[in-house]
């Protein structure tokens, strides 16, 4: 079996996240898709709901579509992606196990915590974005190009900053949200303090 771990915050998981999960799946890239929320400890997010909230929200939009919630990487000291990564590959030593990225977050990578390992010891599904250069980053890594797969799976735009800006904002977000997480979010009243 083929399995995708997407990583991040999911501050709120919107559409285009699930769609490039099925997608992925669709087109065989994997079998399946472990979403993995970022834990609240890790320094370079803001604003982050608490674990348990995200972690619900991701379990509403995996109700189906071979698409799992794993809460590996909510604890209380922060887990960096190489860990998550091992981490699953001993978990299904049997399956090969793939990284999903977008094109932003492969360009500065290698500055990961030990993301040069990443790069020799993963495979990647990269999601190209709109403004990156795929054939810059390719030659940037090319030591590397075993392991990095770029999917035919286009990308828009919309992002989580965005989506809690327009509810913050009282604008209409239904377009970017699954139903039960857009009356989950109404329900609890969540993103109102905070952009």
């Amino acid at each position: 079996m083929k399995i995708g771990i997407f990583g991040g915050s999911f501050n709120p998981p919107h559409k285009m996240h699930k769609k490039i999960a099925i997608e992925l799946i669709k087109k065989h890239y994997v079998d399946k898709v472990i979403f993995v929320p970022t834990g609240s400890k890790y320094k370079y997010k803001n604003n982050l709901l608490s674990d348990n909230v995200r972690f619900k929200m991701l379990k509403l939009m995996c109700e189906d579509n071979n698409l799992e919630v794993s809460n590996y990487e909510l604890k209380d000291q922060v887990v960096y992606t190489y860990e998550t990564l091992d981490y699953f590959k001993n978990k299904y030593k049997d399956d090969e196990i793939y990284f999903i990225c977008g094109t932003d977050n492969l360009s500065y990578l290698d500055k990961w915590e030990r993301g040069e390992y990443i790069l020799s010891n993963h495979k990647l599904l990269v999601i190209k974005r709109n403004t990156d250069d795929i054939n810059t980053l390719l030659e940037k890594y090319k030591d590397y190009k075993n392991n990095i797969i770029v999917t035919e799976i286009d990308e828009n735009e919309i992002s989580s900053t965005k989506i809690r800006e327009m509810i913050y904002n009282n604008k209409r977000v239904n377009d970017y949200l699954d139903d039960n997480i857009y009356s989950y979010i109404k329900e609890n009243n969540l993103y109102r303090e905070m952009i």
